[in-house]
């Protein structure tokens, strides 16, 4: 299988089993860049996953963009990209042709209901995976913990937080 198309299939599975937008899609992203295939390391997800929290746009597509470019470069973005999002437009095309037929199912209720506890799992387990990565010491820690303070209980901007973060780096380390 030619690695372009493997890339396409990693990314297109990455898109169609995950729920709950791009910070659940990241543990499925990273078992299979890292874990599966190789294609890069832990530090470097890292790196690039903080390119794409801080790059406008939806983390899960912009993660696929840059790891498929990383890989194989601007070919590879693309791909990747296809990858993530055609499940996406698949999904919402049908359920657009279905709507009206089964908005009130209980059914389509119940599993929405079921599906929404596995999405802050999944969103719980990358953050756990970005942090065995990034708490390298207790310089990081005390960072991470003051900045999740700020911005969750005094409403940070969080575009201020990246900065903030970003000049206390310089200074600490």
């Amino acid at each position: 299988m030619s690695a372009l198309l493997q890339l396409f299939i990693s990314f297109f599975k990455i898109g169609a089993f995950s729920f709950g937008g791009g910070y659940a899609m990241l543990p499925l992203i990273e078992e299979e860049v890292i874990h599966t295939h190789n294609w890069i390391t832990s530090a470097e997800y890292i790196d690039i996953l903080a390119i794409a929290e801080m790059t406008p746009g939806p983390i899960a597509i912009n993660s696929a963009t840059f790891l498929g470019y990383r890989v194989y470069g601007v070919l590879g973005s693309i791909v990747a990209t296809l990858g993530v999002v055609l499940p996406s437009f698949i999904v919402m095309t049908l359920i657009f042709m279905f709507i009206v037929r089964f908005k009130n199912s209980p059914y389509v209720n119940w599993v929405f209901k079921g599906i929404r506890p596995v999405v802050i799992g999944l969103i719980a387990a990358a953050a756990v995976s970005v942090g065995r990565t990034s708490l390298v010491d207790y310089k990081a820690f005390i960072m991470a913990v003051g900045i999740f303070y700020f911005v969750t209980f005094r409403k940070l901007n969080p575009i201020l937080a990246i900065v903030l973060s970003g000049v206390l780096g310089i200074i600490l380390y």
